[in-house]
């Protein structure tokens, strides 16, 4: 589960709530912002450059209180309730905190707990912390995107993984399902040089992971321990040690919603310390263009505007390389609702990929509308996107062979900039695919 996806959850489950409290004379959800929930253009303090990158906070989003003060207002606790055929009916809760520590809006964080009746789990904290916040003098925050420490712990136990075997030519009739515990504790930490906001982007981060392994509750379909036992064996009761370095060069006006700019930057995942001994690593390069373009539904907000309705073009594409050794799981995979969305997740997968996908992004009600005084959904809009990619042995046999093709439709729903919630309905050859994710793809 994404890590704020259970901030959407709270969210609707808002829709049917009672108003939100106002028990601390300090809260007022217009400060800062229009009736209609357009929200004035901040100054940026002198020093700070590229002020098209920094995200304003008006003290609207900005209630004073503990969690209990802030309950519904930027803390949520939201009750999960899911039933699907191969891993029963299933529930939990979430517990999300938009305002973490009550450090206006610097911290975030999310602890989700689901279990199934067959047995499937899910346990997780999420923590961020953004390092470039500043305080604005005529009232709320600033924040850049790019800027931020992030910690993750989870235990997630799937009963439903599905697994193709390797190759751009496997038949939908090679699908087969196994079982899959995951522990993680994971690190990461993100910058820019030379000054906040700037155009080049560094990452580093290191996590620990352990995968056991057992038979799928898939039906109809093989179980991957018997049709591919040799692969199945070598990735059972499996340790990782991933260390991981990131750069690029980023033009672009938000790192979560782009309206303008491109981006180009290379990927390093390497496994350090495996069980057996062995050591593998991912080798990624990719980038990215965005145009700006004219509104359809909407006349695209003004100059003035902190967050203004803006329709937009997005390209991008990336290549992925495996070297060494990596259990099935770890290879480079096609499929899901970030890559190729018309098929499903891990379809296709090899030790190299090729992808590149084309998006046009439309606001249809570019005003949104109001839950509560306290919460609003910014707007919602529409996307139409086609994809292209393809796997193989190596990186020369990426350019053999027909590649695999999906488009699809969405619907978008944003609560504000780097909030944004998608839901995709992707076609391939094989049929289609619905999904439901947090964030752009690309």
């Amino acid at each position: 589960m994404c890590f704020r996806a259970a901030w959407f959850a709270g969210c609707a489950l808002l829709a049917g709530s009672l108003a939100a409290q106002d028990g601390n004379p300090g809260n007022d959800a217009l400060r800062g912002i229009d009736h209609n929930g357009r929200i004035p253009k901040a100054e940026i303090p002198a020093g700070l450059g590229h002020p098209d990158r920094w995200r304003y906070f008006p003290e609207g989003r900005l209630p004073q209180g503990d969690i209990f003060e802030r309950f519904l207002i930027t803390s949520f606790f939201s009750p999960l309730l899911f039933r699907e055929a191969d891993i029963g009916t299933g529930g939990g809760v979430a517990f999300t905190d938009v305002d973490f520590r009550n450090q206006r809006r610097q911290e975030f964080a999310n602890l989700v707990a689901t279990r199934s009746s067959r047995g499937q789990q899910t346990y997780a904290l999420h923590w961020r912390r953004w390092t470039q916040h500043h305080e604005i003098p005529s009232g709320g925050v600033i924040q850049d995107e790019r800027s931020y420490m992030h910690a993750t712990a989870s235990y997630v136990r799937s009963l439903t993984s599905r697994y193709f075997g390797r190759g751009p030519n496997r038949p939908a009739a090679a699908q087969s399902s196994y079982t899959r515990e995951t522990s993680v504790a994971r690190y990461t930490y993100q910058f820019t040089e030379p000054n906040p906001a700037d155009d080049w982007v560094f990452r580093v981060g290191a996590s620990v992971e352990h995968n056991h392994l057992a038979s799928g509750r898939v039906r109809h379909v093989l179980d991957t321990r018997t049709a591919y036992t040799r692969e199945f064996d070598r990735g059972n009761d499996h340790d990782l040690l991933w260390l991981n370095a990131h750069g690029r060069y980023d033009t672009r006006d938000s790192q979560h919603n782009p309206y303008r700019g491109w981006h180009l930057g290379a990927t390093v995942n390497w496994a350090a310390l495996q069980t057996g001994g062995d050591t593998g690593a991912l080798f990624s390069v990719g980038g990215s263009k965005v145009f700006t373009m004219p509104p359809l539904f909407h006349h695209g907000g003004d100059g003035h505007e902190e967050h203004p309705p803006t329709d937009s073009l997005a390209l991008a594409a990336f290549v992925t390389l495996a070297a060494g050794n990596l259990p099935f799981y770890a290879l480079p995979s096609l499929g899901g609702s970030q890559t190729l969305r018309g098929y499903i997740n891990g379809r296709w997968t090899d030790r190299s990929v090729w992808h590149a996908g084309a998006e046009y992004r439309f606001w249809v009600v570019p005003r949104g509308v109001r839950l509560t005084d306290w919460i609003r959904i910014e707007r919602f809009g529409a996307a139409l996107f086609v994809e292209a990619g393809q796997v193989g042995g190596s990186l020369a046999s990426l350019t053999r062979g027909t590649p695999k093709y999906s488009y699809g439709v969405g619907l978008r729903m944003s609560l504000e900039r780097t909030a944004l919630f998608r839901y995709d309905l992707g076609f391939s050859e094989e049929g289609h695919v619905f999904s439901i994710a947090f964030g752009l793809s690309f």
